[in-house]
């Protein structure tokens, strides 16, 4: 396809100059040409120059905010992994410490319950050992009563020489008198 101008300057050509609508004068086409070619130098120095060092320079604002952009997103997703390990990880400490507290409080746990039976183990034997001490004190008195007693019997036997019958009354008195003595702590 051609462009416009140059089919009318074909146009204008072929038709030989006739000075009609269509008539195309070699001056002022030539005076066209020269001024085009001058706008276009004039903006190729001065304009393309700029215009394009601004494209340029916008093209490379963006292709860096382009860049950037990628790098925070792979920091980002950096930072995204990293903190879901340390949530992974921070979940697995909390497990840990978790189960050692547990095995701590049972341990705690066994330990107060091995002191407090070997405690009252303490206690029992103790207790034992009291009621032993009490037992033998009270048969050692009772023996000590009761040899005060066969003494105190055997001297009212010999300070008196009684009869034989007398004798036996004596003793059964004695025998009866025993655990009335014994209630009253004199034996």
């Amino acid at each position: 396809m051609q462009h416009p101008i140059v089919a009318a300057l074909a146009l204008a050509a072929a038709e030989g100059g006739g000075g009609g609508i269509m008539s195309v004068d070699a001056t002022l086409l030539w005076a066209t040409i020269v001024v085009f070619a001058l706008f276009a130098w004039i903006l190729a120095r001065f304009a393309w120059g700029p215009v394009l060092k601004i494209v340029d320079q916008r093209e490379k604002t963006i292709r860096e905010q382009v860049d950037s952009a990628q790098r925070a997103a792979a920091e980002a997703k950096d930072l995204l992994l990293q903190h879901q390990e340390l949530l992974r990880g921070a979940g697995r400490e909390r497990e840990e410490i978790l189960a050692k507290a547990l095995k701590e409080a049972e341990k705690v746990r066994a330990d107060l319950v091995t002191k407090a039976r070997a405690d009252s183990d303490q206690v029992l034997a103790r207790a034992r050992e009291q009621m032993q001490r009490d037992k033998d004190q009270a048969l050692a008195e009772l023996r000590a009563q009761v040899a005060d007693i066969a003494v105190e019997a055997a001297s009212r036997i010999v300070k008196s020489s009684l009869t034989e019958e007398a004798q036996r009354k004596l003793v059964d008195d004695f025998i009866e008198e025993l655990p009335r003595a014994q209630k009253e702590g004199r034996a």
